[in-house]
């Protein structure tokens, strides 16, 4: 019946070998301690040994191995009351050939001369006294073994130990340190990740169906002559969804799917990445059609010959060679499809990155705006919110946010809510997660000056008031100087989403981002520490500006950026020296233009900075209504944003 209950699984121990190798040592020792201790005569001592002898009791003395004397009494003797309670103590009785008594003496020739003494001074005393060797078998063969026991045992547990930890299977074993580590999901695996749980990238999304439409219905492509795609590769920044597209592929595909890591190539031992790479396709070749996944591709697939300076044979670069081999060789793969992830395509080797091997490259960028509300609708389906929630304004509120960014809010903000005890998650939890991953967490206990305190709230205000002013400079959110992480304030912007940037767009943040410095020297006539970020950021705009996108009119359309990234492993500049010093003026030049384009702005509307400042000194938190009831009704409005038709 479907509604029977199931029994409950009684999970019984595994076997193991090792039980065995317990048991016959055990064994082994209970012979050698305990076997001849059930038959032993009762315990003496040489002062009652050498009584008894004196008074005739003692018929015969056997000496074994020149240490244990074994005594035997005359049939007199037994009869005496002394003896018959001493008989009494043993575990199984006495028996006509066992000895009465044992007992252990020091040196062998005064035991003798000892014994010569009582009999010659007794005439009566006609005590025999016999030597014997004894052997303990068992004790000396457990002797003999047990450092092979030990030296064997020690061997199988580092062996073990460098072979994947004593798991079964591939690896589990050192003559299987070769074999492939990938792990396999198919039909009797359950992987709950589908296609409906990636949010956003519908390009790559189709392209990735696609591939698992492949395999399912290979006819229907081959029928026009049509070859399957022999591999594809994800491209993109951390955190936005390569591997979780990879988990949807395993849940979607009904084929057996291999998933292991780059790193899990690369070993201590010459050879073994190779050998997995083999194993791997041999694996992947008997269970076809099925699907290769390979996560940060990188570890082994960086261009070969660099940053080799060792002149050895590398082991990364014989791994690589038999991966390109297997890719496109000799050997036909047969419906077996690789699929790899990785944010550093430009180290990648070309040979690799060529169609035959990877025939498409799935480029997986940052969400847009719509995307953004997708993510966030997927991650907010476990939290318990409040209906009013509006997502279109948090997505709104993450410009530059990955998948694992907005993943990461939506913990934080059910974190934050709980913390306060909330029943719900809301709008001011989520705006809070995200100050606290923007911005880091508060430090209301840091100790500030009033001095300092000032500068911060006047350097603040700079910045929101310079951006206020300006036509492309970002509207602002949010400002505060409560310290946070490593700064003692901090302003937050909602940036337009641009696709390409202007001139104009480009000076307008960067006379923005100098604003703070140019509100300290137009209030206090003085500059301090506190533009140590901003000026790191304008520095890299105006590099940027200058040397790669071609903005400058004296260096002219010139671009010395190097996406292949060969550039990283010269050691010479792709300009000569005086290009050098132009460059390096045309940079100072564009930042103390904005800087002084700053200050200018400042002195106009000082009034108004002083009182923006005073309001920030007063609340320390401030937004953007606080700015529209100072300054009025901004005077640039930006059109809603069209999402581009797919």
């Amino acid at each position: 019946m479907a509604n029977e209950e199931k029994k409950p699984e009684i999970k019984k121990p595994k076997f193991s070998p090792f039980w065995i190798y317990g048991i016959i040592i055990a064994i082994f020792f209970a012979i050698s301690l305990y076997g001849n201790s059930w038959s032993e005569p009762p315990k003496t001592t040489q002062s009652e040994f050498f009584s008894y002898l004196q008074q005739g009791d003692i018929e015969t003395v056997f000496i074994i191995n020149d240490k244990m004397a074994r005594v035997f009494l005359t049939p007199d003797a037994k009869t005496k009351e002394i003896h018959k309670r001493k008989e009494e103590k043993t575990l199984l009785g006495s028996s006509a050939t066992a000895p009465d008594y044992q007992f252990q003496f020091g040196d062998l020739q005064n035991f003798e001369r000892k014994i010569d003494q009582v009999k010659s001074n007794n005439i009566e005393v006609t005590t025999r006294v016999e030597f014997y060797s004894e052997e303990n078998l068992w004790g000396d063969i457990l002797i003999g073994l047990l450092p092979f026991v030990i030296i064997i045992g020690i061997w199988i547990l580092i062996m073990r130990r460098m072979s994947g930890g004593g798991a079964g299977g591939a690896g589990g074993q050192i003559f299987n340190i070769g074999k492939s580590k990938a792990k396999l999901f198919d039909r009797n695996t359950e992987v709950k990740t589908s296609f409906k749980d990636v949010a956003g990238l519908e390009g790559a999304k189709e392209e990735v169906q696609e591939i698992v439409d492949f395999l399912k219905f290979p006819d229907k492509y081959t029928s026009l002559g049509g070859k399957i795609p022999k591999g594809a590769l994800l491209v993109g920044p951390p955190g936005t969804g390569k591997t979780l597209l990879a988990k949807a592929v395993a849940g979607e595909a009904k084929v057996p799917f291999f998933s292991l890591s780059g790193s899990d190539f690369v070993e201590m031992f010459v050879g073994v990445g190779a050998s997995r790479v083999r194993d791997l396709f041999k694996q992947a070749k008997e269970k076809s059609p099925s699907i290769i996944f390979i996560d940060e591709i990188d570890a082994i697939g960086r261009a070969r010959g660099k940053s080799n300076f060792s002149g050895s044979n590398d082991e990364r670069e014989n791994t690589l060679n038999q991966l390109l081999t297997e890719m496109d060789g000799f050997g036909s793969n047969t419906n077996v499809i690789v699929l790899a992830a990785t944010n550093r395509a430009d180290i990648l080797d070309k040979a690799l990155m060529r169609a035959g091997r990877f025939d498409r490259q799935i480029y997986v960028d940052l969400p847009d705006v719509r995307e953004r509300k997708e993510i966030f609708e997927v991650h907010l389906r476990p939290i318990k919110k409040l209906e009013e929630l509006d997502t279109d304004f948090l997505s709104k509120q993450t410009p530059g946010f990955s998948g694992a960014d907005i993943a990461n809010v939506c913990n934080e903000a059910a974190l934050i809510a709980a913390r306060k005890g909330k029943k719900a998650v809301g709008k001011q939890d989520f705006l809070d997660a995200v100050d606290r991953i923007v911005g880091g967490l508060e430090k209301k206990n840091k100790i500030i000056t009033p001095d300092e305190k000032k500068a911060v709230a006047f350097h603040e205000a700079g910045h929101a008031t310079v951006s206020w002013m300006l036509e492309h400079a970002a509207p602002l959110v949010k400002v505060t100087i409560v310290p946070r992480g490593q700064s003692l304030g901090a302003a937050w912007y909602l940036p337009e989403e641009r696709l390409i940037v202007r001139p104009e767009q480009m000076l307008d943040e960067m006379c923005a981002t100098m604003g703070g410095r140019a509100a300290e020297k137009v209030i206090f006539d003085k500059i301090s520490t506190g533009a140590l970020s901003d000026l790191e950021k304008v520095t890299k705009q105006a590099r940027a500006m200058v040397t790669i996108y071609g903005l400058n009119d004296k260096i002219g359309n010139i671009t010395y950026y190097d996406s292949s990234g060969q550039a990283d492993y010269n050691f010479t500049k792709p300009y000569s020296e005086k290009t050098a010093e132009m460059i390096d003026k045309e940079i100072s030049n564009i930042i103390e233009t904005q800087y002084q384009r700053a200050i200018e702005l400042l002195k106009k509307h000082k009034d108004k900075l002083t009182e923006l400042a005073n309001v920030l000194l007063d609340k320390e938190v401030i937004f953007k209504d606080n700015l529209e009831v100072i300054f009025g009704e901004r005077p640039f409005k930006k059109p809603e944003v069209i999402p581009l038709k797919k």
